[in-house]
């Protein structure tokens, strides 16, 4: 299988982890209202675990090998503040699509790096399609609620939206493969946007959605989301 046939399937298959996220959600609601609850938080608690172990493992090691420290550390606060811009000016839209946009703007970079990975041949390319794959499942999961308690959209149209923004994984993956491969410097930058951005998401809209009252098991999801990418770098 040539490089360029890898790219496309791993990215594609990362994208419809967003829509298998929604339908996980979509039929959440168990018998038992508590372990519906504690599903809920697990969930969230795995994506934010996923996207740390994104952050320290793959974006944040790939960046500052091609950048100097003051420019790398002005990429990732550059991040951190467009995010926190981008959280300002949707919140004052009253808009539900603060976690989908957040969804996507990790998305898309990781799918870049991915493709410049690809093309110079780096090791870490199936671990960063891992890592995409497993925060897009929790991340879909989140989006799909939120969207969802608007009462604006079906279910229904929600997933099938969800399924056509998969598409956009390949199309950026295109994107980092025949372009950012050759700008390894632009292609760290990038990176370390999305990872500041992604830190800047986890503790501002995850990690405070986690915990529960009297529950002490949610937490474990992001020590497995995390474990998860732990393993995929250990192993290759």
């Amino acid at each position: 299988m040539s490089d360029l046939t890898q790219l496309l399937l791993l990215t594609l298959i990362a994208g419809l982890a967003m829509p298998a996220g929604a339908l996980l959600a979509r039929f959440e609601h168990l018998q038992s209202h508590w372990l519906e609850l504690e599903l809920r938080h697990s969930v969230m608690a795995f994506g934010g675990g996923a996207l740390l172990s994104a952050v320290a493992l793959v974006l944040v090691p790939e960046g500052i090998a091609e950048l100097s420290p003051w420019l790398a550390c002005c990429c990732f606060i550059g991040g951190a503040l467009l995010f926190m811009a981008l959280d300002i000016w949707l919140a004052r839209q009253q808009s539900p699509a603060s976690q989908l946009t957040a969804m996507l703007a990790d998305f898309l970079p990781e799918s870049m790096a991915l493709g410049a990975s690809l093309a110079a041949g780096g090791p870490h390319a199936f671990l960063l399609a891992l890592l995409i794959t497993l925060q897009n499942i929790p991340e879909g999961f989140n989006a799909f609620r939120e969207i969802r308690q608007s009462k604006q959209h079906s279910a229904f149209a929600i997933c099938v939206s969800f399924t056509l923004m998969a598409l956009l994984g390949p199309v950026a993956g295109l994107i980092g493969y025949f372009v950012l491969a050759e700008h390894p410097a632009m292609l760290g930058g990038i990176m370390l946007l999305a990872a500041g951005g992604i830190l800047y998401s986890v503790f501002q809209d995850i990690a405070p959605q986690v915990r529960l009252k009297q529950h002490w098991s949610p937490p474990l999801g992001a020590v497995a989301g995390f474990m998860l990418g732990m393993l995929g770098y250990m192993y290759s």
